[in-house]
């Protein structure tokens, strides 16, 4: 496919607008905050495991561990049907819906409901992991070459506003509750994640509206088999380059993912913050994070987009060892303002780099294997995160071995040809 027109591009960037008002309400900042309040101070027993207590910090790692298992197995799948079949619009479709009603779903838990809670939380980011899956394969599809990294960092700009104006609408909310007519701020949260669901599907339709249907490929066939999984490793081990990458972005991505997802549990368990303070830290890096994404793109431009990845990790390094130390409000501010730049710039530069060493007509089936190693990225760095909670007591142990994640992916990275893996590709494409 071919570049179409500024429409196509506005489409495809407003779905980044539409679902990261899950990424900035359930994700990060509001749902772990209500789980908290969810789960008994003596922990949480599960249905089938009794026996077991569990902190709300820990659970909260498990359920994000659990729903990146499911679509890091069901990425391959999804990327082949869609490149077969023509599917990424439809596929995209139904991911969305299923995602938006498993948000909507939350403004019906209550007190003690940490089980259901988690239940739709896991729903709602396997629909919000699946549609990325077809969202991102789409990306060199519309352009190619050094646009790559211009459009994703729009599409993550995009994604910085559309969910910050959603977070700072539902911070309203809870914070001035009885001016708005509820009974308590917990009811007003429930109403906004209501109102992020519907947030999610309405600014969507743009996207499915703008967006072309893809072709379908010449390859028939309606299922996918155990013996296609090995036969798509196989055809990727043929990429070294592009092999390299996905184990480098498994590990930085571990980190950078496991930031954002514990770090709102993390302000209020371990600093003792308040749930506003917490998201308008939320809110601070959302605005901030849209310059951070623009400006990494035009260091891109001038010192190559690796290393401008590389000049991100470094950084979050730093911000593992920082955060250990942590003790206060403030700190947490400053923290906060320093993520929110190198944010942007790591997500987005990642993805267009990616794309840039794809094969166009392999587009679905390898970003497959970029959801694989993003979403087992979200499995790893939770896990230990939990892990190290579970056993140690306190989470500030788990921050600061997250910086091994950001160090190791670097030394990945620096092995990857970058020009050696672009050249592959459009010899692949002709």
């Amino acid at each position: 496919m071919k570049r179409e027109n500024r429409k196509v591009e506005f489409g495809w960037c407003m779905y980044d607008w539409a679902n990261s008002a899950f990424a900035t309400v359930v994700l990060a900042a509001v749902l772990p905050v209500y789980f908290v309040s969810l789960v008994p101070q003596d922990g949480a027993s599960l249905p089938f495991l009794t026996s077991h207590k569990f902190s709300a910090s820990s659970l909260w790692g498990y359920s994000i561990s659990l729903s990146m298992l499911i679509i890091a197995v069901l990425a391959p799948a999804l990327g082949t049907l869609a490149d077969r079949k023509g599917w990424h619009k439809s596929m995209l479709w139904w991911f969305c819906l299923l995602g938006c009603s498993a948000t909507v779903l939350l403004g019906f838990t209550g007190s003690g409901d940490y089980f259901f809670a988690a239940t739709l939380f896991v729903l709602g980011n396997i629909g919000f992991a699946g549609s990325n899956v077809l969202y991102n394969s789409y990306l060199p599809l519309l352009v190619s070459g050094e646009q790559t990294d211009r459009l994703s960092a729009r599409g993550f700009a995009y994604g910085y506003i559309g969910g910050g104006l959603l977070l700072a609408l539902v911070f309203l909310l809870i914070s001035k509750h009885q001016s708005f007519g509820f009974s308590d701020a917990a009811q007003a949260t429930r109403f906004g994640f209501m109102l992020t669901g519907v947030w999610w599907l309405m600014f969507s339709l743009p996207t499915f509206y703008f967006l072309p249907k893809t072709d379908k490929a010449t390859i028939n066939g309606d299922s996918f088999s155990l013996k296609e999984y090995f036969s798509l490793f196989k055809e990727l081990a043929g990429y070294r380059d592009l092999c390299i990458f996905l184990l480098a972005f498994l590990c930085y991505n571990d980190g950078i993912q496991t930031v954002i997802s514990v770090s709102a549990i993390f302000a209020r368990e371990e600093l003792q913050l308040g749930q506003a303070t917490i998201i308008g830290c939320f809110l601070m890096i959302q605005f901030l994070a849209m310059p951070g994404a623009l400006l990494f793109g035009r260091l891109a431009g001038k010192m190559g987009t690796a290393n401008a990845i590389l000049l991100s990790l470094v950084i979050f390094t730093l911000v593992c060892v920082f955060a250990y130390r942590m003790t206060g409000a403030l700190e947490f501010w400053l923290l906060g303002g320093v993520i929110a730049i190198i944010l942007g710039g790591s997500q987005a530069l990642s993805r267009s780099l990616y794309a840039s060493m794809v094969p166009k007509h392999k587009s679905a089936e390898f970003f497959g294997f970029f959801t694989i190693s993003s979403r087992f990225a979200s499995i790893f760095g939770p896990l230990l995160f939990a892990l190290i909670a579970d056993l140690t007591g306190s989470s500030r142990n788990s921050i600061l071995a997250l910086g091994s994640f950001f160090i190791l992916g670097g030394m990945l990275l620096l092995l990857v040809n970058v020009k050696r893996a672009r050249t592959l590709a459009e010899a692949a494409n002709n």
